[in-house]
C-alpha cells in the first residue's frame, strides 16, 4: 500500500511537471503573440542579443560590455555541461547532471524552494532557471555519473553535447561534494582532452576554491589528489551518524561568483583566468597559484596528455625575441679627470646669516 509520504511526493511531482508545462505553453504562445498584461511574469524567447538600451531588453547591461569593448562576442559560447549544485544563468545550453532529490536541508544555500524538495535536484533547478531565462536550452540527467553505464553517456554527452551536432562541450564545471564523483569527472575529462573547472567548499564552510584544468598543460585533479584519494581511503567510511558538514551560504555564494567570472573570463577571452583562486573566509584572504602537471601521475590518460602537449609545444614555432642594442653613451672630455657632480639642494632648505 503506497505511504503518505509517497502519495505527497507523487502530488508534488505532478505539480512541478504542471509549472513546466505552462512555462512552455507560455513560451509559445508569448512568441507568438506581442506582450500584454495576461502574461506580466513571462517573456517570449530570445533568438538573438540585443545592444538596444531599452528597459524591455534583459541583456542590455551585458551588451554594455561589448560597447566597452571588454567582451568580443557573447554569442561565441555553445554548450556548457554543469554537475550538481551551483546554478547559474546564462543564454547558452546547459546540460545538467545529479543524482541527488531536493531536502529541507537545501533551502538554507540553495535557491531551490521548499514546495520542491522530494524532486530530482537537476529537475528542480531547470524549472527554476527556465522561469528565471527562457532563452536557455536544457538538458538534465538525473543519475550518479560514477556508475559504469552512467559513466559512459557521461562521457558521450561531453563528447557530443553542444548544439552543433558532434561537437564536444565547451566547458566542464564540476560543482560536487566527493571525492569519487571529481575523480570520475577527472578521468572523463583527461580522456577526452576536455578542459573543465573543479571548484569546493571545505567542510568548517569557511574556505573554499576554483581550478582550471587544462588536460596535460595543467595538474590534473589525480596530480595532487588529497590524502582520502592517495590513500585509497573508502570516504563514506568517514561518515558518523548525527554529523554532517558545516554550510554557509555566504561562503558557497563568493565561491560560486568566482567559479562562473572565471568561467565567463575563459569563454568571453577578457582578463586573466585563474588556474586555482582559493578564499579564505576568515581572513579575507584570496591566495593563486598555477599547478604543473604531474609526470607521475596515477592517471595513464593524464599521463598521455602530458605527452601530446609537449609534442605541441616542441612543434610550435618559437617565438624570435630580439634583443636591443644600446647605444654607447659618449660623455663629453672632462678635463679634471672626474665625473662631474651637481648638487641640486631642496628648495625647503633655508641659509641663515
Amino acid at each position: 500500500m503506497t505511504s503518505v509520504e509517497e502519495l505527497k511526493l507523487r502530488v508534488r511531482e505532478l505539480e512541478n511537471e504542471l509549472i513546466k508545462c505552462k512555462q512552455k505553453r507560455c513560451t509559445a504562445m508569448c512568441a507568438e503573440e506581442p506582450a500584454d498584461n495576461n502574461h506580466p511574469h513571462h517573456r517570449p524567447r530570445i533568438d538573438k542579443m540585443s545592444a538596444e538600451v531599452v528597459d524591455s531588453n534583459p541583456y542590455s547591461r551585458l551588451m554594455a560590455l561589448k560597447r566597452m569593448g571588454i567582451v568580443e562576442d557573447y554569442e561565441v559560447i555553445y554548450c556548457i555541461l554543469l554537475l550538481s549544485d551551483t546554478h547559474k544563468c546564462c543564454t547558452t545550453p546547459l546540460i545538467l547532471f545529479d543524482y541527488d532529490k531536493v531536502e529541507l536541508a537545501n533551502m538554507n544555500r540553495l535557491f531551490f524552494q521548499p514546495h520542491q524538495a522530494g524532486l530530482s535536484k537537476v529537475e528542480a533547478a531547470e524549472h527554476t532557471l527556465r522561469t528565471i531565462n527562457p532563452d536557455v536550452q536544457f538538458e538534465t540527467h538525473n543519475y550518479n555519473i560514477t556508475t559504469m553505464d552512467n559513466f559512459a553517456h557521461f562521457m558521450d554527452r561531453i563528447s557530443h553535447g553542444a548544439l552543433q551536432d558532434g561537437k564536444a562541450v565547451d566547458l566542464v564545471l564540476s560543482c560536487v561534494d566527493n571525492f569519487e564523483a571529481r575523480m570520475a569527472i577527472n578521468t572523463a575529462c583527461n580522456e577526452l582532452s576536455q578542459i573543465w573547472m573543479e571548484s569546493g567548499v571545505s567542510e568548517n564552510a569557511v574556505s573554499g576554491h576554483i581550478q582550471l584544468i587544462i588536460p596535460g598543460e595543467t595538474a590534473c585533479f589525480a596530480c595532487a589528489p588529497p590524502l582520502v584519494v592517495a590513500a585509497n581511503i573508502d570516504e563514506k567510511t568517514l561518515k558518523r551518524e548525527g554529523v554532517c558538514a558545516a554550510s554557509l551560504p555566504t561562503t558557497m555564494g563568493v565561491v560560486a561568483g568566482i567559479l562562473v567570472q572565471n568561467v565567463l573570463k575563459y569563454l568571453l577571452k577578457f582578463g586573466t583566468v585563474s588556474h586555482y583562486l582559493g578564499y579564505n573566509a576568515m581572513q579575507d584572504f584570496f591566495p593563486t597559484m598555477a599547478m604543473k602537471a604531474n609526470p607521475t601521475c596515477d592517471d595513464r590518460h593524464c599521463r598521455k596528455q602530458q605527452d601530446d602537449y609537449k609534442k605541441k609545444e616542441a612543434e610550435r614555432p618559437k617565438k624570435v625575441v630580439e634583443q636591443a642594442v644600446e647605444e654607447e653613451v659618449v660623455h663629453e672630455e672632462n678635463n679634471w679627470g672626474e665625473l662631474a657632480r651637481v648638487l641640486t639642494l631642496p628648495k625647503s632648505i633655508v641659509h641663515s646669516k
